[in-house]
């Protein structure tokens, strides 16, 4: 099996977008299954308290953020490509998008009560206020939209994406997939889980059927893993090498610096460790744990920022 380890958890609407990613491109890949809501020891102890869903691991490198977690993808398998070179700039522009405001327009829309209902009635009273208070730490002061602004909202969102399926294109900007279908499509499988709210797709047609030839994709291979073993896995590994790589340097840092990189818009968690990486795109810190030895915790340059410890 691949060395690639996915840590994760069945409802999460970024990791279903990494793992119709892995479906894509053909990769094999082992799951870690990881809680809902906090505490998570086994990730926290990899990634120095970075909580958000999906963190990808090879041997002791660990990715955070599907928009890196995408790129490392594409690094390691190149064909299918996620970013075709006629519209390279373009997918990412519109991937970016749909992770962001079409990502928490969705949640707002199917957190109306029949949306909670249809998603979370299966929980108990206990569990549900363990989740809300969960996530509302999580939210912290983020805005928060009204179920009624968002689903107008999302009705003309849909709207713009079915347009983009017009004269009988199969992706959103043409004949192949690129990055941009994969982010819009997580949140709208999140609407389509979401039995309740999902009538909202129906004035879409074309978007109904892109989801049916997205999902075709699957999730390809895969084995089950303990998140003791990927600990052992990372304790055991040593991270790959960073030397050589330009260092490009916008915050008057050094490699060596002590630095925190923290999510700039929710779960403000920061992580503290020895920068080790920093490009046009990508940092990344070099920290140690008792469990999981010393690894290197990788994250995008957007949407997060560096401070020196």
């Amino acid at each position: 099996m691949s060395d690639i380890i996915l840590h994760h958890y069945p409802n999460s609407p970024f990791a279903e977008k990494i793992r119709l990613i892995l479906g894509f491109k053909q990769i094999a890949w082992n799951s870690v299954m990881i809680p809902v809501i906090m505490p998570k020891p086994d990730l926290t102890a990899l990634t120095g308290g970075y909580r958000r869903t999906p963190v990808m691991q090879i041997g002791a490198d660990i990715y955070c953020d599907t928009a890196l977690i995408a790129d490392v993808l594409e690094r390691i398998s190149p064909s299918p490509s996620l970013y075709p070179d006629a519209v390279t700039g373009l997918a990412r522009t519109l991937s970016q998008w749909a992770d962001s405001t079409l990502f928490w327009t969705v949640i707002a829309h199917c957190m109306q009560p029949a949306g909670i209902q249809s998603m979370f009635g299966h929980l108990t009273p206990e569990q549900l206020k363990a989740f809300s208070v969960d996530r509302t730490q999580m939210r912290g002061n983020a805005p928060r939209m009204s179920p009624a602004e968002a689903t107008g909202q999302l009705s003309e969102y849909l709207r713009r994406l079915e347009d983009m399926l017009s004269d009988g294109k199969p992706y959103l900007l043409g004949q192949q997939p690129t990055i941009a279908d994969f982010s819009v499509y997580h949140s709208l499988w999140y609407v389509r889980n979401a039995k309740a709210v999902a009538g909202i797709l129906d004035a879409t047609p074309k978007l109904m059927t892109w989801l049916v030839r997205m999902a075709a994709f699957g999730h390809h291979q895969f084995e089950k893993m303990s998140g003791e073993q990927a600990l052992a896995i990372a304790y055991e590994s040593t991270p790959a090498a960073t030397d050589g790589t330009p260092f490009l340097n916008t915050h008057d840092v050094a490699p060596g610096d002590l630095v925190t990189i923290t999510p700039t818009d929710y779960a403000l968690d920061p992580v503290q460790g020895e920068l080790v990486l920093s490009t046009a795109n990508e940092f990344a810190v070099r920290r140690s744990d008792e469990r999981a030895g010393t690894v290197v915790v990788h994250f995008p340059r957007l949407g997060f920022q560096l401070k020196k410890a």
